[in-house]
């Protein structure tokens, strides 16, 4: 289970992050998860809460995971199509002179901390 690491990667980027900007805690973390990442999210969501049980900074937030939809592009019809649905080859033109242009990355999208919700629930 490869998610566990990825969850221990993602907390010590938050930590970096909140050293870096004075945070005590924080809330939420919000993840952009590619479709083909080979991630699983309910292993990353309990992986999560299991290790940010463990850490202060850590303790109660929220993984939020949006999932990125796979993208591949075609050269040689210059266009693109979803990539779980119809795989390497181009369903427009045949070709085999395809790459994925998205949908295999695993980026921090935001990190949110209890006095942004306070401030946000006041407006």
């Amino acid at each position: 289970m490869h998610e566990l690491g990825i969850v221990f990667h993602i907390i010590r980027s938050v930590e970096e992050v909140a050293t870096q900007n004075n945070l005590r805690r924080v809330s939420s973390v919000t993840l952009e998860l590619g479709e083909v990442s080979g991630i699983i999210p309910s292993y990353l969501t309990d992986c999560w809460n299991w290790a940010c049980a463990k850490h202060d900074l850590m303790r109660g937030a929220e993984l939020v995971v949006e999932e990125v939809p796979a993208v591949t592009y075609c050269e040689a019809c210059d266009s693109t199509y979803g990539t779980v649905e119809h795989g390497r080859i181009c369903p427009r033109c045949g070709s085999e002179r395809t790459y994925l242009i998205q949908g295999d990355e695993t980026t921090i999208k935001e990190i949110a901390t209890p006095d942004e919700e306070r401030s946000e629930a006041t407006r």
